[in-house]
């Protein structure tokens, strides 16, 4: 009993730590109508910049808050430089435009730190174990991903839900061109919008850095589940990123904690350790499937936002 509940904190870790990620990528595939494949590159300098700024500073803490809003003002600035460009164009131009974006932060990363990996280690007291239940111990760390997850989506619940910029945000989502004529300046919401997915995606890079390495192209294989996430929770839908992602993360975890002592009922050890996780990532892109079979839209369609 106590390690399953201790694999669904982790399910849950792990989907609120994809919800941070898939946010600003919904946010910026429903309002913009952009698909921005580099918004895991983006994921990956919000880890290094955490290394470095947490070397110099010697505060994890404070090294995270200058990653975060450094992560900020690079995605700012490649909206202004670089996204304005693919505005109004086909859906390939955008793949292939910010395709040439990945190359570009892979070759930065590497000129400027090297082509090692970095660590980001953690302070004393995010290191040692606590009691969450009565006789359940879990990683201080991994229960803080989940404090602070929980805190950035409640925030961002009441910035889309309870505000006039959120207001906009919806309404950019649903009509972008009725907005516009409204009067709204719609390139500075997009620069906004922008760069609050960017600092999501710097802010989940931050996180997962000190549990694994901080490399390069870091960001690329956790991106395809942020788009798997966007998928089943309907494009633009926070609510629905937030829904999706925690089933992902808990059919992720959990099948391949407890798979392999399954498979092995009629499987060889090797294989059962070799087709869990595998047989986990396929029952996602099942979940996938079939959301797309009942509800084409998404979990949350335009009007469930």
């Amino acid at each position: 009993m106590t390690l399953f509940i201790e694999q669904c904190l982790n399910g849950l870790q792990l989907g609120l730590l994809l919800f941070m990620l898939a946010a600003g990528l919904t946010l910026v595939f429903g309002i913009m109508d952009l698909v921005n494949l580099a918004h895991g590159s983006l994921y990956m300098m919000g880890a290094y910049f955490a290394a470095t700024f947490s070397a110099l500073t010697g505060s994890f803490l404070l090294g995270a808050a200058l990653a975060l809003i450094a992560t900020l003002v690079v995605g700012m600035a490649v909206e202004v430089i670089a996204m304005r460009r693919l505005y109004g164009r086909d859906h390939l131009d955008h793949v292939l435009g910010t395709f040439g974006l990945i190359l570009f932060f892979n070759e930065l990363v590497r000129l400027i730190w090297g082509p090692a990996g970095l660590a980001l280690p953690l302070p004393g007291w995010l290191q040692q174990p606590i009691e969450v239940l009565p006789g359940v111990q879990y990683s201080a760390y991994r229960f803080s991903i989940i404090v602070v997850s929980l805190i950035v989506a409640a925030g961002l619940y009441v910035l889309v839900m309870r505000t006039r910029i959120g207001m906009l945000i919806r309404a950019g989502a649903s009509n972008r061109e009725m907005v516009g004529a409204l009067g709204v300046n719609i390139q500075l919401l997009y620069t906004l919008v922008f760069g609050l997915g960017a600092a999501l995606a710097g802010l989940a890079g931050l996180m997962q850095a000190p549990i694994l390495t901080v490399q390069i192209g870091m960001g690329e294989n956790i991106l395809i589940l942020a788009f798997v996430i966007t998928v089943i929770g309907g494009i633009g839908s926070i609510r629905g990123a937030l829904v999706a992602a925690l089933f992902v993360g808990f059919i992720d975890t959990l099948g391949r904690a407890f798979f392999p002592d399954l498979l092995r009922e009629v499987l060889p050890a090797a294989a059962a350790a070799t087709a869990a996780p595998a047989l986990s990532s396929m029952l996602i892109y099942l979940l996938m499937a079939l959301v797309l079979i009942v509800k084409p839209e998404g979990l949350f369609s335009a009007g469930q936002r």
